[in-house]
């Protein structure tokens, strides 16, 4: 249904041939404009329980939602809101108005037992229709992404094989960003890998782990998510606890890291090779994915099976080659074999092994050529501006 022509507001009446009053004194010169408030997403409800609902949710994503009993009330914000919830019982006056469509409009019910709600979902143009209480997770989450102005980089770090330090380089890629002046964080999703936090010599340092987040949900908030979870130094982590930790499902790996790119500039996740469904999850929301992959022959096969899995899942992967090569492959050998192009070839590092087991993050002082090599690719993956 298409909207009437806006009628334009006419201009103030002229004082016809009245005289002008004198000059007084010249007018202080403007300041500098004021920042725009941001707009706020729009309630639409007059259903008190179901506003009720609608604001505990607001509440917990850190959202402060504009609210209206009545179409007419809504009619000011309905274009230039980021998203509307429409409940269901005002759906129909909102389509006897005739108000526009528009992009992310959301018709919430609280039970799917409404067949009429699907035929006005279709009427209104609605892209969601959401029934609570199943809904009440995705909506925080909306509702959080209305309230953070930020949209972190999510970089995901693979290895081509066991052992191909994937680990390291994502430590080291972390830095490379923290360095850069990017608010970062470290995510572990490798259980079997002995943990992220140790690299830092931060095992002991409190915060959650991801057994604290299994059967409870992350915070929404990015700012509450980084606040909570270990810091180690200029990058926030979250890693495993010693003592077992349970499968994570991917529902809680979608939310978190959701979450946690709302609350930093970049997010580093070091993956298994397993790509199980909470591997998926993350690789879900990846902007770009790293292989790091041995000069070697054997390194090389299975780097095409782990590139080829990634490219389903993500648009943009690298390759990074780890020398030295036993039997003089090079990095474009290596590409070769895998089917990507080759991002870069990295030398060995000196002394890495035992600043691993002495608690010395890899690449936290800027040289040596992790660093070097994860800092111009970082300055690639997430330039200036991102």
């Amino acid at each position: 249904m298409s909207a009437a022509p806006a009628t334009p507001v006419p201009p103030a009446a002229s004082s016809g041939g009245a005289p002008s009053a004198p000059a007084g004194p010249p007018a202080p010169a403007a300041g500098p404009p004021a920042p725009a408030t941001p707009a706020r997403p729009l309630v639409l409800t007059a259903d008190q329980d179901l506003l009720d609902d609608l604001l505990r949710l607001a509440a917990a994503g850190g959202a402060e939602p504009e609210v209206a009993d009545h179409v007419a009330g809504a009619v000011a914000s309905w274009r230039g809101a980021p998203f509307v919830l429409v409940g269901w019982d005002l759906a129909a006056d909102v389509l006897a108005v005739g108000l526009p469509r528009r992009p992310s409009l959301v018709l919430v019910g609280t039970s799917s037992a409404q067949p009429e709600i699907w035929r006005q979902a279709v009427s209104l143009g609605a892209e969601h229709v959401a029934f609570l209480p199943e809904a009440e997770r995705w909506l925080v989450e909306r509702f959080a992404d209305s309230a953070s102005p930020r949209r972190g980089r999510v970089l995901a770090v693979v290895g081509a094989r066991g052992g191909a330090g994937a680990t390291s380089f994502a430590v080291a890629l972390s830095l490379a960003a923290a360095r850069a002046g990017r608010r970062t964080m470290l995510v572990d999703l490798d259980p079997f890998g002995g943990g992220v936090d140790l690299a830092f010599g931060a095992e002991a340092v409190d915060g959650p782990r991801w057994a604290d987040f299994v059967g409870a949900s992350p915070p929404a908030s990015g700012e509450a998510l980084a606040n909570a979870l270990p810091r180690c130094g200029e990058v926030t982590v979250l890693s495993w606890s010693r003592d077992g930790s349970p499968d994570v499902p991917s529902s809680v790996v979608s939310s978190l890291l959701s979450a946690a790119r709302r609350g930093a500039d970049v997010v580093v996740v070091d993956l298994p090779r397993t790509f199980d469904e909470a591997c998926r999850a993350a690789l879900g929301v990846t902007d770009a994915a790293v292989v790091v992959c041995p000069a070697e022959f054997r390194a090389a096969v299975a780097a095409e099976r782990v590139v080829g899995t990634l490219q389903l899942l993500v648009e943009d992967v690298r390759l990074v080659v780890r020398g030295p090569s036993p039997t003089g492959l090079t990095g474009a050998d290596v590409a070769e074999a895998a089917g990507v192009p080759l991002a870069a070839w990295l030398d060995p590092e000196p002394e890495l092994d035992r600043a691993l087991d002495e608690g010395r993050p890899p690449g936290r002082g800027g040289k040596g050529p992790l660093a070097t090599v994860c800092t111009s690719l970082l300055a690639d993956l997430v330039p200036d501006g991102a």
